[in-house]
């Protein structure tokens, strides 16, 4: 952070053009907070103690660095922390491909383009026009690409409240959406974090599917779905394998059944809208795909990280989950000599489940 604080005594007004000219780059909130997450670090410093990472040995590896800005970022006085809304479709087309057994299910934030990019591109513009207006300053742009403690920062800076799922929720806007930041030296106040309104709702806990949200707050990441068939690099382990259901790239689950969610609005983000047919294909035609394939349809997209051996991995255990045909059986055939020795035992697996009597 190579440039000194600006001195003009006016960073009231500046919060306030800041909010509008985040708004012109297509940011639907933006907020302030300080550097102080300390009630946060204590938190993160016990969900690593339990383990709950899993294999996310890089949530522990910058230590506290992530739960302190100016450790992270030297100079770092302010945060500017903004949310912009993904959600591609309705309710009910999610409801529906999640409830056929031989559609394949993507998390909707996956569908379109790869968001780093677009969202990092916005902030360093929003950075950019404040420099153009003030003056340089001391700044680095972050969405999701760093060891930062994003949803405690946007709880901080009044954008919502972390839920009990561990997602940030917006009272008017649900919580389909991403978070990025711009950690600053300007001195800018924060903003006033608002009440949580999760009450005695616990929709979220009940409807997860492997029971990975342990308590109201503490999600356990290695039971969790999105963990498992994202983050995961091995086998997926045997007795979460039924719970995946249908999904083969992360799970919606306990963002659908959160009551604020019905004032959740459908993006205006182009390039979150689905692509390559992602929203409506059937396991047995993902299934098919070679590597070649796999990147070409990919290209551009956040699943193209798990590599084409964890989407047969996690094809094979949502095959294997669906109601027994012959179809499947036979797609699940012509992958056992030809797979890795991980996709293997996954389609013999999934085998099994689709040839028991």
């Amino acid at each position: 952070m190579p440039h000194a604080a600006i001195s003009s005594p006016d960073f009231a007004e500046l919060k306030e053009r800041i909010r509008e000219w985040g708004r012109a780059q297509g940011f639907q909130q933006i907020g302030f907070a300080g550097v102080d997450l300390g009630e946060h670090e204590t938190r993160l410093i016990e969900w690593l103690a339990a383990g709950f990472h899993g294999e996310m040995d890089y949530m522990a590896r910058h230590g506290v660095k992530r739960s302190r800005p100016a450790e992270l970022e030297p100079g770092t006085l302010s945060v500017i922390s903004v949310r912009m809304d993904y959600l591609p479709e309705s309710m009910r087309n999610m409801k529906e491909a999640l409830a056929d057994p031989a559609a394949a299910y993507v998390s909707r934030y996956a569908l379109g383009r790869d968001y780093h990019k677009l969202m990092r591109r916005r902030l360093q513009r929003l950075a950019e026009t404040i420099a153009e207006q003030v003056g340089p300053f001391g700044y680095r742009v972050y969405t999701d690409s760093a060891p930062v403690l994003e949803k405690a920062l946007a709880e901080n800076a009044g954008l919502g409240w972390i839920g009990k799922h561990t997602n940030l929720i917006n009272r008017e806007a649900g919580s389909w959406f991403f978070l990025g930041e711009i950690y600053t030296n300007l001195p800018l106040a924060p903003d006033r974090p608002v009440a949580n309104h999760c009450g005695q709702c616990r929709a979220c806990i009940d409807v997860c599917p492997t029971r990975a949200i342990v308590a109201p707050y503490r999600l356990d990441a290695r039971r969790c779905i999105s963990y498992l068939t994202i983050e995961l690099k091995g086998p997926i382990p045997e007795p979460l394998r039924p719970g995946i259901g249908n999904r083969i790239y992360g799970c919606d689950d306990c963002q659908m059944v959160c009551p604020w969610n019905r004032f959740a609005r459908l993006t205006e983000e182009a390039d979150f809208l689905p692509r390559q047919g992602l929203d409506r294909a059937l396991l047995l035609e993902f299934f098919a795909w070679d590597e070649a394939e796999f990147l070409r349809r990919t290209e551009g997209s956040a699943i193209r990280r798990i590599g084409h051996e964890r989407w047969l991995r996690n094809l094979a255990v949502a095959i294997g989950n669906a109601p027994p045909h012959p179809d499947l059986a036979e797609a699940l055939r012509q992958r056992l000599d030809a797979a890795s020795p991980l996709v293997r035992e996954h389609v013999a697996w999934g085998l099994g489940r689709q040839t028991r009597s």
